[in-house]
């Protein structure tokens, strides 16, 4: 048998054709495979616009989401719409921020100081441990030093959406002897996926209370 054969007559449907009949088939298949892929690229596109949609979609209802939280037992209507929290939220968290970082002693500031750390922004961890550290270990010097901090209630806090600012009265006890300083605190912060993030504490401001 021959490496080429002749196909039988009833299996050739060119055979017996004009040379026109050929050509128009080659066209019209090339028009069925293009209009195929035309349908194909457009299947595609619509996946693609799909896709978009719902994930815009999707983006919108986390921005959108409220999350409760309750930080330190706290009670109130505590929440986080998206990443903007509610008025209480940001009072209650003040308030345990100005406690932990504003008054300690001795006795209490190491574990005060561990569990504001755990507020504390992975960026400005280190710096905010460094800042505590130097506290420590003038404690360690001076055992007898306490400091108490208090909000004052003549002045209002005021907040944005990335800081707080505090008017507070601080008293400074050492070996029996108390002054007392008024001035600002600082707080900066970040609400990430409804969770506060502590990034900045600065005072400024402080002035000893004259009498």
């Amino acid at each position: 048998m021959g490496i080429f054969t002749r196909k039988p007559p009833g299996e050739d449907v060119l055979l017996g054709k004009p040379a026109s009949f050929g050509i128009h088939r080659y066209l019209q298949g090339s028009a069925n495979l293009f209009e195929e892929n035309r349908l194909l690229k457009v299947a595609i596109a619509g996946m693609f616009g799909v896709t978009a949609v719902l994930g815009a979609v999707i983006y919108t209802t986390n921005q959108n989401a409220r999350t409760i939280i309750v930080p330190f037992g706290a009670t109130g209507d505590l929440h986080v719409s998206g990443n903007k929290p509610s008025e209480a939220y940001i009072v209650a968290m003040t308030r345990n921020i100005v406690a932990l970082s504003g008054t300690w002693s001795a006795y209490s500031a190491d574990r005060q100081f561990q569990e504001l750390l755990g507020l504390v922004h992975p960026s400005a961890y280190g710096a905010m441990r460094d800042s505590l550290n130097t506290i420590l270990d003038e404690l360690a010097n001076n055992p007898t030093l306490s400091i108490a901090t208090y909000i004052r209630n003549d002045q209002p806090v005021r907040w944005t959406a990335h800081e707080i600012v505090v008017p507070v009265e601080k008293v400074r006890v050492i070996g029996g002897v108390i002054r007392k300083f008024r001035g600002i605190l600082r707080i900066g912060y970040a609400i990430e996926n409804g969770r506060f993030w502590l990034t900045r504490l600065s005072e400024e401001q402080f002035d000893a209370e004259t009498r």
